[in-house]
């Protein structure tokens, strides 16, 4: 009797593999123990990745009010102190946004936060 090799089936799991590495350049692209690997390992990145995308935009929205902050006279960590006690409810990545776009409106939140901590 002949030896079935269920050949479908890993035709299917290396095609699925090759269209992951679509855009790798040399051996990576279409040997499949390379290939195998080079996939997992870009995964692997890519999950870490989108983790750390998330913090450096915190970062940059941090920066953003700190650098708009000073230019209205309060440091970072007072204007957000400022606003906690007059329960704003804007978050870092607004503000950062009303930082660059709108300056006007930033200052005013920026005397809002001053008004709390003075009282």
């Amino acid at each position: 009797m002949v030896r079935a090799t269920n050949a479908v089936a890993s035709h299917r799991r290396k095609k699925r593999l090759y269209k992951r590495a679509k855009g790798f350049v040399g051996d990576r692209k279409n040997h499949l123990r390379l290939t195998s690997g080079a996939v997992m390992r870009a995964l692997a990145y890519n999950y870490r990745h989108r983790k750390e995308k998330k913090r450096d935009f915190r970062s940059l929205w941090i920066m953003r009010i700190g650098a708009a902050a000073k230019i209205n006279g309060i440091s970072y960590s007072k204007f957000i102190h400022g606003l906690q006690k007059a329960q704003c409810g804007l978050d870092r990545k607004m503000l950062s946004d009303m930082a660059m776009r709108d300056p006007a409106s930033f200052a005013v939140v920026v005397n809002q936060a001053k008004k709390a901590l003075a009282v």
